[in-house]
């Protein structure tokens, strides 16, 4: 674990709210490191990162139901400094005590409280706030010792016991619908925690470098790259740990966009200087695929082949070395949004889809998993890369997803369907950059749809496939709004696509934001 030393972690305690990852985001913005750990973490779990102070995340539930998410009430108990925010106040109201109940009025959105006894979280800000509210249950009894610290017209904002260093308010300072937000958590983190900025790209880089050769000793290792900005940073931390004992395997899986397999291994020798071996295993995957039309079959096959080819590889590299040693290690760049939404890491937070680089992996693979990044969100693994001194042509490439365009054909995957995502696609991606609106966007990128329409060209009908355009704006692809792309550049990219691509005669443009949908469409 990439903490930065036995004082400055802020542990996230998750009860499965929506915003708890922003929680993390806003304290890392601080250059302080924080991690989110399921509510259900045992307190030796929770202590093993020697925090400095820890944070209960908000939720869905409430807490006085049989079946409510519930931590380790001793945690309330550890004399260092907690925050509850929302339901994190109502579970330490109910387990010191107090009383929660369904409010008289529920509250959701925006807010005015009031102030009304001046503490440390407060500190510095004025004594009515703006803020987000979402709740619909009420602290009606605060628990013994508990002052009431903020309220607003209908119910208690905040309390706190600071004798057992203990704040709690019912609002969400992290979301930017709290303008004010960020203060009350930096007064949290360094004037009550006490906490030290000193989580940086360049900290990150040294203990994650001296991490690696511990794990993998005189080993091997391989990585599978996909030419992406994480595998690509995961890749250049790993060789600045073991040098050429780092062998990069990109794999031709059959869903890469057009000729990305000749380009990405010019890129990663040429730019990065790293040792690629190049596998063209489009067929073998392709006959995998083949009649497959749910997403998460999808996401498994490509997982359980790559995974695969990777074994497949790494004997080949022990042969041609004639090494004694064992290529135990697979080096992936799976990021947080990878973890958090492949698997319940939050508590009662629901699975969205696996990650074939998470999720979807054999259960008896051979190789051994090093995710260098997979405490970090994609903009800070952008920063990683600056300080590697990585150019800016691969870090500032868009998201690819991990099993590639299988995820963005929906229904079966041919090969003539593949041809036709690419060559839309590339159309996508070359008026995006023309536009000069590729570095302000998260993703943009085409859809082939399981849809055919009717149409005409040339006086003649046709019947032909249809094709959605995405393109959306994130901050780290947690959350995303759709991009309101001028009516030109559609205008164009739709021409380009219906007058260039035999197979395609209707373009859609997806206004989708996540939630309520996901970026990817499978």
């Amino acid at each position: 674990m990439p903490t930065p030393n036995s004082n400055s972690t802020i542990v996230i305690l998750d009860f499965g709210a929506q915003y708890t990852q922003l929680i993390a985001r806003r304290i890392r913005e601080f250059n302080v490191f924080s991690v989110v750990i399921p509510c259900t973490a045992s307190l030796n779990e929770v202590l093993s990162y020697k925090p400095a102070g820890v944070i209960l995340s908000g939720g869905p539930s409430s807490v006085y139901d049989d079946d409510a998410p519930k931590a380790d009430p001793a945690v309330l108990a550890l004399g260092m400094p907690i925050l509850g925010i929302c339901y994190g106040m109502q579970f330490i109201a109910h387990h010191l005590g107090g009383k929660v109940e369904p409010a008289a009025k529920r509250e959701y959105g925006n807010a005015m409280i009031d102030i009304v006894a001046q503490t440390k979280i407060f500190g510095g800000l004025p004594e009515q706030l703006d803020v987000w509210m979402s709740h619909g249950d009420s602290v009606v009894d605060m628990p013994p010792g508990f002052k009431l610290t903020a309220k607003t017209e209908h119910a208690p904002a905040g309390i706190a016991d600071e004798k057992r260093k203990i704040w709690a308010v019912q609002f969400h300072p992290e979301v930017h619908h709290t303008p004010q937000g960020t203060e009350l958590l930096h007064n949290f983190v360094f004037d009550i925690c006490g906490a030290k900025a000193d989580w940086t790209p360049e900290h990150f880089i040294q203990t994650t470098v001296e991490k690696i050769k511990q794990q993998v000793g005189s080993g091997h290792a391989i990585c599978g790259l996909s030419g992406g900005v994480d595998s690509s940073v995961a890749a250049v931390l790993v060789q600045r740990a073991i040098g050429d004992r780092l062998t990069c395997i990109f794999v031709n899986n059959g869903v890469l966009r057009k000729d990305e397999f000749t380009k990405v291994q010019a890129t990663m020798r040429e730019k990065l200087g790293l040792k690629v071996v190049a596998v063209d295993a489009s067929k073998r995957f392709l006959s995998q695929l083949g009649g497959i039309t749910d997403p998460e079959t999808k996401r498994k096959i490509i997982g359980r082949e790559f995974i695969t080819v990777f074994d497949d590889e790494a004997a080949k590299i022990l042969a041609a070395e004639a090494s004694d040693s064992e290529v135990a290690w697979l080096v992936q760049g799976t990021l947080y949004p990878d973890v958090i939404e492949s698997s319940s890491v939050k508590g009662p937070s629901q699975t969205i889809k696996s990650h074939h680089n998470v999720g979807g992996l054999p259960e008896n693979m051979k190789l051994k998993l090093i995710e260098p990044l997979r405490d970090l969100f994609k903009d800070e693994v952008r920063r990683i890369g600056r300080d590697l001194k990585m150019p800016d042509e691969i870090l500032d490439r868009q998201p690819f997803p991990g099993p590639g365009l299988a995820v963005r054909i929906v229904g079966e995957i041919t090969p003539d369907r593949v041809a036709l995502l690419q060559e839309a696609d590339e159309i996508v991606v070359t008026e995006i950059k023309r536009a000069g609106l590729y570095g302000k966007l998260w993703q943009s990128f085409a859809v082939l749809l399981p849809v055919k329409s009717v149409g005409v060209m040339g006086d003649q009908r046709t019947y032909a496939y249809t094709c959605a355009i995405r393109a959306v704006e994130s901050e780290d692809g947690m959350t995303a709004d759709w991009a309101p792309l001028p009516y030109e550049v559609l205008k164009t990219i739709s021409s380009r696509i219906v007058n260039e691509i035999r197979g395609i005669n209707r373009v859609v443009y997806d206004i989708t934001s996540k939630p309520p949908g996901t970026i990817e469409w499978e």
